[in-house]
C-alpha cells in the first residue's frame, strides 16, 4: 500500500524517510498472532488488558502481559522487554501490543508514552506495529518518539534558551 499521505519528513541526510509503512510481512503477522493468542487466553478487564509480543534480533518472540491493580499498572511492552533482556536478547527488532476492542476482539493498540520512551532506550531502529486510523502500519520507534526525555548532561549538545526571534522590518 505504500506510505501514509503527508507522513514523511527529511531525515538527517536530506533524504525522505518514510514515517509509516503499510507493507507488512509474515513475521509482522506472526508477531501480532502471538500477542493476540496471549490476550485471548489471559485477558481480564482490570488486571490483564493488553498483551505484547517482541521479536528479538535472534528471531525469538518474547511475550508480555499488562499487570494491573488498584494503585499500579505495568505495561505489557515492559514485561515483554524484561523477558527478552532476561533471555540475553541483544536487541529488539519489532514489537506489537494488542488490546480488546469494544466488541471483545483483539486489535493492535499503540504504545503509551512511557512505553515509547522505554522502547527507544533499547534501540531506535525497533519497528512498532501501530493502529494508523484503523489500518495496521509499521513505524520505527524513533519516529514515534522523535524527542526522547534526556537529562541535560546526557545530550551531545548545548541547548540555547528560548527567545523571541527579531524580524527585519
Amino acid at each position: 500500500m505504500g506510505t501514509l499521505m503527508n507522513a514523511s519528513r527529511p531525515d538527517t541526510n536530506g533524504l525522505q524517510a518514510n514515517v509509516i509503512s503499510f507493507d507488512l510481512d509474515a513475521s509482522d503477522v506472526e508477531l501480532y498472532e502471538a500477542a493476540r493468542a496471549l490476550l485471548l487466553t489471559a485477558h481480564h478487564s482490570e488486571n490483564h488488558r493488553v498483551a505484547a509480543a517482541m521479536r528479538g534480533e535472534s528471531g525469538a518472540i518474547y511475550l508480555g502481559l499488562h499487570l494491573g491493580a488498584k494503585r499500579i499498572n505495568v505495561c505489557a511492552e515492559s514485561s515483554a522487554l524484561a523477558n527478552a533482556r532476561m533471555a540475553q536478547e541483544p536487541a529488539i527488532h519489532s514489537v506489537v501490543a494488542v488490546s480488546m476492542d469494544g466488541q471483545g476482539h483483539p486489535q493492535v493498540t499503540n504504545p503509551c508514552g512511557l512505553c515509547r520512551e522505554l522502547l527507544r532506550s533499547y534501540g531506535t531502529e525497533t519497528s512498532v506495529l501501530v493502529d494508523a486510523g484503523g489500518e495496521v502500519g509499521k513505524v520505527r520507534i524513533k519516529e514515534l518518539l522523535p524527542f526522547p526525555w534526556m537529562r541535560a548532561t546526557e545530550t551531545e549538545w548545548d541547548t540555547v534558551p528560548p527567545r523571541v526571534q527579531e524580524h527585519a522590518s
